[in-house]
């Protein structure tokens, strides 16, 4: 006897800890073009950043709970190893938030051959690099400006 195929969805809830919940859902919410929670009780401690009902990161205070990897923030530089990635539909107006933002930029807007978008390498206040790149293969779509790196 067969079973049907089963369908599960699955999505990524990234959770990054950070020094300043306030100052880093703002930023978040700036560059991305999304929303953070409606104020509530805890939003010195923890917020989600949404765009188009789509959680796309949550925020947590540094040892403000006694959650496993949350504490102690000196053990190791912030996401060392980790590259937050973003895919934006408005690429072009996320790199003027960012340019607005006065972001730490780590390279500059670019064109990526491999998966033949644009994307931007940034440092939030924390130290996590960002990356906010346009949708794969967006560059056949649409003529680009900046020429391939080497």
């Amino acid at each position: 006897m067969s079973l049907p195929p089963q369908t599960f969805a699955v999505g990524a809830q990234p959770l990054i800890a950070v020094r300043d919940v306030r100052a880093s859902s703002r930023w978040y919410a700036d560059l991305l073009g999304g929303d953070a929670l409606p104020d509530h009780s805890h939003r010195d401690v923890y917020d989600r950043i949404w765009r188009s009902g789509q959680l796309l990161l949550q925020l947590h205070a540094w040892n403000a709970d006694d959650h496993p990897n949350l504490v102690n923030p000196g053990a190791a530089p912030p996401g060392h190893g980790v590259v937050l990635w973003f895919q934006v539909d408005d690429f072009d107006l996320a790199v003027e938030r960012a340019r607005r933002l006065k972001a730490e930029i780590l390279e500059e807007a670019h064109f990526n051959p491999a998966p033949r978008h644009r994307e931007i390498w940034l440092r939030d206040a924390d130290g996590y690099v960002v990356v906010v790149a346009s949708p794969d293969g967006e560059v056949e779509c649409v003529a680009h400006t900046a020429p391939p790196r080497s």
